[in-house]
């Protein structure tokens, strides 16, 4: 059995009214960011992960990558209306029969697990929140992730026992107005800016990860 990643980075791909989803994009920045590689082992310990927008990838492609037991994990994904970035603190069990993903078909089911909490919380959402405002992003706090596959993918993740945070980052715009390019600058839609900004929640989460599996 090849060794547990210490890190898993997930993201998303295209999904009905999102062609290029741009969290498969800043996952793959992170992938090849070189802070992040050194600081896991030169990336022998990074796993990244571009999840398929369907209902059925949560169990046949996340959970493969939940039971290697990482250490931490950093889960991406875009919101099509936010305007700023979203730390999510929680995740709920439920689901919405309105929204197909991208294989056409809705939830089987408004319960994601029935034998599951109603919801489940992120503890490390406050200090990494805290870290990209440190950073300039424009970012919110958020307690609603929706009921897509992100809140599906987020609610059966933080399930482990280790450190996992979800965030939300808004769509790139196809063309950029000059008031784009001026926030651009400034750090609050420019990806460089977001993945540099994710490197060091994801360095936070490693060592929180580290810790809690030290008193397991």
């Amino acid at each position: 059995m090849s060794e547990a990643p210490v890190l898993l980075i997930t993201g998303f791909g295209p999904f009905p009214g999102m062609p290029r989803n741009p969290s498969a994009a800043l996952a793959r920045r992170l992938e090849r960011s070189s802070r992040l590689r050194l600081a896991l082992a030169l990336g022998r310990a990074l796993r990244v992960r571009v999840l398929d927008t369907t209902y059925d990838a949560v169990g046949t492609q996340l959970v493969p990558e939940l039971t290697q037991a990482p250490a931490a994990v950093l889960m991406l994904g875009v919101a099509s209306r936010a305007k700023r970035i979203r730390v999510e603190a929680r995740a709920c069990n439920r689901a919405s029969r309105f929204y197909p993903d991208a294989s056409g078909r809705p939830s089987a089911s408004l319960t994601l697990d029935p034998a599951g909490p109603a919801a489940r919380h992120a503890v490390v959402a406050p200090q990494a929140l805290a870290i990209l405002r440190r950073h300039g992003l424009a970012v919110v706090g958020s307690r609603d992730a929706g009921r897509y596959l992100c809140n599906a993918s987020y609610f059966r993740a933080l399930a482990e026992p280790c450190p996992v945070l979800f965030v939300h980052i808004p769509p790139v715009s196809s063309v950029k107005r000059p008031r784009d390019a001026v926030r651009s600058r400034r750090g609050r839609l420019d990806p460089a800016a977001q993945a540099q900004a994710l490197t060091e929640v994801a360095l936070f989460l490693c060592v929180r990860g580290r810790a809690a599996a030290r008193t397991r």
